[in-house]
């Protein structure tokens, strides 16, 4: 089942003892040359890993029933009425401060409209819309649109049509698949029925039953390829050129659609990676892997280092991306379906303010904010642990995860007015368990979450150059 951080690490690998397999049509077809088709590989690698993940995930959650994630079918809304454990391995760096809602659409028939209710203002809540090219094409929630009731429509990227009366926005997806993505914000334990009211609010329904109208005619059936972690090694190429027949072709992608044509990948081509001559799988392979090796050396240096962190606005929508598939990529493998940078701003570490790597099995360690520097939010702000090689939720004694800004009346403050945190496998002692964030027995990462970050200062936008920084993690004495 694709559920670690590793799966995409290995797309790459290619069995040096697989049989040579008979010549397909494509090698009757003038095909690159090895060094041309090793590049183009890499270059496809980039731009079609956000594809491949999100495919993956949308297999999970709304196509495989029996995939241990699965969430609802495809238009049907599925709440989640709890925050994501280390029990929930689809998603890496998951999201455990605020309950999901999920909608996987298929635009292809109709649009969908989505219908939120009036929303205490104290409460945050964001409906972002990420589509198959992993672009956050529109944003319904607190900060873009209110906590008023309201209908938005999301249509996909060939529809035509008119407005109708009562739709407050219209949304473009950019492919025929989408994901809608609800956060609700829990203020704590004791909250969680308030926020399954607000859940249940939420409507999802195709624009012909919002409009009491005949639907029009359903989409033709699709045999979605199983994808897992094993066949994904091998069938990287096979997935993209599945995707995107689901993806008409950008201004932006004109050139590298072209280059993935040359070695059979994209609408009518049909590649059958398993049919390639051993030869060019292996070609193919080197140039994949170098892909993957551009990618985890791009997020290892992502945006600016600050105090051990590293600080940057990864997501965001086409015109964000401007056609840097490499920033696409690192955008996805660090954390697929992020907020852009003005919804949520995320921090994140794997070392201390020293460079050294976290390690739980080595050392303690402390994270403290000054007197009066807590991060700067509209909304609220977590601290969450994950391991550090699965990008996971760690299992431990006391089932937290994260340490929020909902937490902070539990916590004590140091003398000075100062917050510190624990940051270690053992508890650090009953009269400090309230700021303990259990960590891993191994290498540790650290992700900070900054809902709705302020814009005046102090404040940590734009990302990495903001007024405000996150402090160092340091080495418990």
């Amino acid at each position: 089942m694709l559920t670690k951080r590793d799966l995409l690490r290995s797309t790459a690998v290619i069995a040096a003892s697989a049989a040579i397999a008979r010549p397909s049509l494509l090698m009757a077809q003038s095909y690159p040359g090895i060094i041309e088709a090793k590049d183009i590989a890499e270059e496809g690698f980039i731009y079609g890993l956000p594809l491949v993940m999100n495919y993956a995930i949308m297999y999970e959650y709304a196509v495989d029933r029996n995939s241990g994630q699965f969430k609802a079918p495809f238009n049907q809304i599925k709440n989640e009425p709890n925050v994501f454990t280390y029990k929930d391995t689809a998603i890496v760096t998951p999201n455990s401060d605020t309950p999901y809602s999920f909608v996987w659409m298929d635009l292809r028939a109709e649009p969908v409209v989505l219908s939120v209710p009036a929303i205490d203002p104290k409460r945050y809540y964001s409906v972002m819309l990420c589509d198959g090219n992993t672009y956050n094409y529109g944003y319904i929630g607190t900060r873009a649109t209110g906590n008023e009731a309201g209908d938005y429509m999301v249509v996909g990227p060939d529809w035509e049509g008119d407005t109708p009366a009562g739709i407050k926005q219209v949304f473009r997806s950019s492919t025929q698949f989408s994901l809608a993505g609800y956060r609700t914000q829990l203020f704590g334990p004791d909250d969680l029925d308030n926020v399954k009211q607000v859940q249940a609010g939420y409507k999802v329904q195709m624009l012909s039953a919002y409009l009491k109208q005949t639907p029009p005619p359903a989409a033709p059936a699709i045999e979605f390829p199983k994808i897992d972690k094993e066949l994904v090694k091998t069938n990287f190429l096979d997935y993209l050129d599945f995707a995107l027949q689901f993806a008409p072709a950008q201004g932006n992608e004109k050139e590298i659609r072209a280059k993935l044509a040359r070695i059979g990948v994209g609408p009518g081509k049909t590649l059958n990676f398993k049919d390639l001559p051993l030869e060019h799988k292996l070609e193919l392979g080197l140039g994949m892997k170098e892909g993957q090796r551009k990618v985890d050396e791009a997020v290892a240096n992502v945006g600016k280092a600050i105090n051990g962190w590293r600080v940057s606005g990864l997501p965001g929508d086409s015109a964000h991306y401007n056609g840097d598939w490499l920033k696409r990529a690192v955008a996805a493998q660090a954390g697929i379906y992020g907020n852009d940078p003005e919804e949520a701003t995320y921090p994140f570490t794997r070392v201390d303010s020293d460079g050294q790597t976290l390690d739980g099995s080595k050392h303690n360690y402390t994270l403290t904010f000054p007197a009066g520097q807590l991060p700067p939010v509209n909304s609220f702000w977590s601290l969450t642990m994950y391991d550090g090689k699965s990008q996971l939720l760690i299992e431990n004694p006391i089932n937290r995860y994260l340490i929020n800004s909902p937490m902070l009346s539990a916590m004590k403050k140091n003398d000075d007015g100062s917050l510190s945190l624990y940051i270690q496998k053992d508890s650090p002692g009953a009269d400090k368990e309230a700021n303990w964030l259990p960590a891993p027995n191994g290498t540790i990462y650290l992700v900070m979450r900054l809902y709705w970050p302020k814009t005046e200062a102090p404040s940590i936008l734009p990302p990495g150059e903001g007024t405000w920084q996150p402090p160092g993690v340091i080495v418990a004495e």
